[in-house]
């Protein structure tokens, strides 16, 4: 979707610590402890990995005005609050109050939501409580609508299409402006549209879509864990897909949480295949699914659908980059470079041709080049252990080539793995990139044991292509439900 010709309009939201002790003309130390003993209303942000924070200054102009602290607040402070209350009020025509994101269900153990005051106003309160809807709306949906079946008048409301007031739909759009930029901020800031556009309207479908296809991307462009970000795709694209069976869009969200995040490519492929159907032109449908076919071994299958999204969106970056990738999977790898080097120098703050370029110039044999992408993209992530970690293999193999490199990271690997915080997967790598097979197997099944998501790469992963016709190996890929490798 084509960037607006102007910013979006100001929002009454404070985005910070900073912000919200400058709206008390206080300290932080001070309105964080307000929060913690006296409930003044702050939330956490959706997905954040630093504890990210944000409030309204209508809600702290009512906590302001039901509380009597004549130890804590300056008498003038309802005065000086009110005023930077004005000077954030955007005019009636931008955008509209927004009300509180949700915290989504994290490793499927439930809601974890901060629980509003008894003594909020009856208007806070029913926020705090909308705050809920996006995933909780997919728990309840049944009561709901079994409810509806009961009542003609409802279920003649149920049937006709859903018309989405035009508070929703700005607030979809917008969301989908930021979805597009694919930046972690961004993505975050989408999240936040969605939900208030859920929260507007819970009957709309297109932005639990949005939702879905946030959290999709999340766990790639930013800290949050997969575990956490595939559940609650598939949550808000289930829901998408119950308010609105014949979107295509939702049942290509589906698809895409279905396969990356539980591993079932007979379900996703249906998934795909019925987006595409409802909706040809859907540009979107095609690029997911010609990445779910690259990794799948369907090489021919994956360049005419990366080639139909591209002729339907040829503007698109994250098509152009997936169509690089697809290319050298497939053994165009003059033309995928060519590409990609484009792309990098066009766009240099986008994550996946630099990712991708550090990929094909290992495979050549390009180290300094691999580096120096590497390098970038550790940058790009703000991720300081990444670029310990490309430091520690130019090192290493500076001082005995790649044997030493690969020696390197399996050590690295291994050492993060022990210490709780790495991966059976990446360990199993280091030891089929060394030739190391058994060993490999051994990481293999206790990935499997753990469900470690990156499974679902085993066919195209580069390591393990010497143990394909390794019957242990292909019993795995089988087990874990992937097609089998030829």
């Amino acid at each position: 979707m084509a960037a607006p010709s102007e910013p979006l309009a100001p929002k009454k939201r404070l985005d910070s610590w900073k912000e919200i002790a400058a709206f008390f003309d206080r300290d932080e130390r001070t309105v964080k402890r307000w929060e913690k003993e006296r409930r003044l209303p702050v939330y956490r942000v959706p997905g954040s990995a630093r504890g990210g924070v944000f409030a309204y200054s209508e809600e702290l102009l009512e906590w302001l005005q039901a509380r009597n602290h004549p130890a804590e607040v300056d008498p003038l402070a309802g005065q000086k609050a009110g005023a930077l209350a004005d000077r954030r009020r955007p005019p009636a025509a931008e955008l509209p109050t927004p009300t509180p994101a949700p915290q989504d269900p994290v490793r499927s153990a439930g809601p974890a939501f901060d629980v509003p005051p008894p003594e909020v106003s009856k208007l806070s309160a029913a926020k705090s409580l909308l705050w809920l809807l996006p995933l909780a709306l997919i728990a309840a949906s049944f009561l709901v609508f079994s409810f509806g079946h009961r009542d003609p008048r409802f279920r003649n409301a149920l049937a006709a299409p859903h018309v989405a007031d035009a508070e929703s739909q700005d607030l979809y759009l917008k969301g989908r402006y930021y979805f597009e930029r694919r930046t972690p901020d961004d993505l975050n800031k989408a999240v936040d549209l969605f939900t208030q556009a859920i929260i507007h309207d819970p009957a709309y479908p297109a932005p639990y879509v949005g939702l879905a296809d946030t959290y999709n991307l999340l766990r790639e462009y930013s800290a949050m864990r997969p575990e956490e970000a595939y559940p609650r795709a598939r949550a808000a694209a289930s829901k998408a897909v119950e308010l609105d069976p014949n979107s295509a869009e939702a049942h290509n969200s589906l698809a895409f949480a279905t396969f990356w995040g539980f591993f079932d490519a007979a379900l996703a492929d249906r998934e795909f295949k019925r987006a595409i159907e409802l909706d040809p032109t859907l540009s979107r449908a095609h690029h997911w699914y010609a990445t779910f076919l690259i990794e799948i071994g369907r090489k021919a299958d994956a360049l005419a659908e990366i080639e139909r999204a591209r002729e339907l969106n040829p503007s698109s970056t994250p098509i152009l980059a997936d169509r690089g990738l697809i290319l050298a999977e497939a053994g165009k790898k003059e033309e995928a470079r060519t590409l990609l080097t484009q792309l990098a120098a066009s766009q240099p703050d986008f994550i996946h041709p630099h990712q991708y370029l550090a990929e094909i110039y290992f495979r050549e044999g390009n180290y300094p080049g691999y580096f120096q992408e590497k390098r970038t993209l550790a940058h790009l992530r703000n991720d300081a252990n990444a670029e310990k970690i490309v430091d520690t293999e130019e090192k290493s193999y500076n001082g005995g080539g790649l044997t030493a490199l690969l020696a390197a990271r399996l050590r690295m690997a291994q050492e993060a793995f022990d210490g709780g915080l790495g991966s059976a997967f990446a360990v199993a790598e280091g030891h089929a990139a060394l030739g190391q097979a058994e060993e490999a197997m051994k990481y293999l099944e206790i990935a499997y044991q753990r469900h470690d998501l990156s499974l679902v790469t085993l066919p195209l992963d580069r390591e393990f292509q010497a143990l394909h016709q390794n019957q242990e190996f292909r019993h795995l890929v089988a087990k874990i439900g992937l097609p089998p490798i030829p």
